[in-house]
């Protein structure tokens, strides 16, 4: 991929367009206050795809780093797209050396199957046995009604 970088360096972050596009922009995001996009980037291990210094890509893992890792806010802005720059960051983020050995990874795509497919990702994730909370409600969760 000629030009494009990948860096780790959270102070490289261009926060701004990384909030417009996926509170604007995603389907997944849309609406995320500021506030949320900062908190979620400084408890996460961000990675950015940049051109000439400008970012043009984004992804974000949560993670404890041996046993679990969720990759999360995946984008490539729309004028990169079908560059390889998908795939650039999915595989910088799967071989970054501060993930090796992981146990599991998980995802949430409703339009990215495909790139995600190439690196071993499937939709096979054990039913019956995992669960999750879309919308967590605090009081109804302490309550346990």
């Amino acid at each position: 991929m000629p030009g494009y970088t990948v860096s780790t360096d959270p102070s490289r972050l261009d926060v701004d367009m990384i909030h417009r596009f996926l509170s604007e922009e995603s389907y997944w995001a849309k609406g995320r206050t500021r506030e949320v996009t900062e908190r979620a980037i400084a408890n996460s291990y961000p990675f950015g795809v940049y051109l000439d210094g400008e970012q043009v890509a984004f992804a974000r893992v949560v993670t404890d780093t041996i046993t679990f890792a969720w990759l999360a806010d995946v984008f490539v802005v729309p004028e990169h797209r079908g560059d390889g720059v998908g795939k650039l960051l999915v595989r910088s983020v799967l071989s970054d050396e501060r993930f090796r050995g992981m146990k599991r990874w998980f995802l949430g795509t409703a339009d990215a199957h495909e790139l995600y497919r190439q690196f071993g990702f499937s939709e096979a994730v054990n039913p019956g046995r995992f669960m999750a909370i879309e919308s967590f409600d605090e009081a109804r969760a302490c309550s346990g009604d």
